[in-house]
């Protein structure tokens, strides 16, 4: 899958102006840029459904 996930805000500071992030080595790639706090940040799904309780 290539496409990125689109977030709305910043999970950081709640800024709104964000930027696709260029990859390179240290960044991966769909990361985004917020022009608000200066943090680079990736957005991962993990999965769909409910876990699994341990007993």
């Amino acid at each position: 899958m290539s496409e990125r996930a689109v977030p709305f805000y910043c999970p950081y500071c709640g800024e709104e102006d964000l930027r696709p992030a260029e990859q390179t080595e240290r960044v991966p790639h769909g990361a985004w840029y917020c022009a608000g706090c200066l943090r680079t940040f990736a957005v991962k799904m993990i999965g769909i459904g409910v876990p699994e309780v341990s007993k």
